[in-house]
């Protein structure tokens, strides 16, 4: 819990660069059941933004959405693209500075954004609430930088997310205790937060699972996690002896996805 709002720990360790999230996006990106997309999914709820909208994101990591979506951006919106991490906004340049569109980069905080009253149409927050010490702070920002009319776009996972890479964990560890990271802003909690800022704010959830068909992918992600530092290589080990025993067994091995978003009009 302490490590996942520990911005030194984020900004310094675990989002230093954006290969840790890389090695965890490239499951999602090569063994979703759903084809349509987790990020064609997230633009939709952009689409009807004005043509000349002004965007911001918080937290954007190494921007794989504006990248995936690139020929769907309309040429007049102004984007803002912001972290914590300075190493994630270099990721971010160099994957987008390929699509030949521009767009502003700042590094913020999303407890203190560094904007004026009602400047922007939307505000994205794509899986990074959960990082912020005091989300009210943040809601608040956000809904101050809101234009009347403007939206929160706030995505993040539900309780059984990934669920069974702890299970596998627990399995392994054995008489050791394995606690849980416990996610403050989930699916199931996370629109009691919103209210106060967003009262009308609803929650949608996007369709999908992982079937696995190789372990070294499940291992890079383990190996990318906050909890890896928590593993000996001979847990990390027997996590593979595991796993390729599951697959041996089975054709693919099965992980739950419990993704979603909530949509909040000031």
């Amino acid at each position: 819990m302490f490590k996942l709002t520990n911005q030194q720990y984020l900004k310094t360790d675990q989002y230093k660069d954006s290969s840790n999230l890389d090695a965890r996006m490239e499951i999602h990106k090569r063994f979703s059941a759903n084809p349509y997309g987790w990020y064609n999914w997230v633009f939709d709820t952009l689409i009807k933004l004005p043509t000349d909208a002004k965007v911001l994101e918080l937290g954007c990591g190494p921007a794989h959405m504006w990248k995936e979506c690139s020929d769907r951006i309309p040429s007049d919106w102004d984007i803002t693209l912001s972290d914590l991490s300075s190493g994630m906004l270099d990721s971010a340049w160099r994957n987008l500075v390929v699509t030949g569109r521009s767009y502003r980069f700042k590094e913020i905080d999303a407890q203190e954004i560094p904007f004026e009253d009602e400047t922007f149409d939307a505000v994205i927050a794509n899986f990074m609430l959960y990082h912020v010490p005091d989300r009210p702070k943040a809601l608040s920002e956000i809904k101050r930088v809101l234009k009347p009319g403007g939206k929160l776009i706030a995505a993040t996972g539900g309780e059984n997310h990934m669920r069974e890479m702890m299970e596998w964990l627990q399995k392994i560890r054995v008489g050791k205790t394995t606690e849980p990271y416990v996610n403050p802003f989930t699916l199931e909690n996370g629109l009691e937060q919103l209210k106060p800022f967003f009262p009308d704010a609803t929650m949608s959830r996007y369709e999908d699972n992982l079937n696995v068909a190789e372990i070294e992918p499940i291992m890079a992600y383990i190996r990318s996690s906050m909890r890896s530092a928590d593993l000996s290589e001979e847990e990390l080990m027997n996590v593979r002896v595991y796993l390729e025993k599951e697959l041996k067994e089975k054709s693919s091995i099965f992980i739950t996805k419990d993704s979603g978003l909530f949509e909040a009009i000031k």
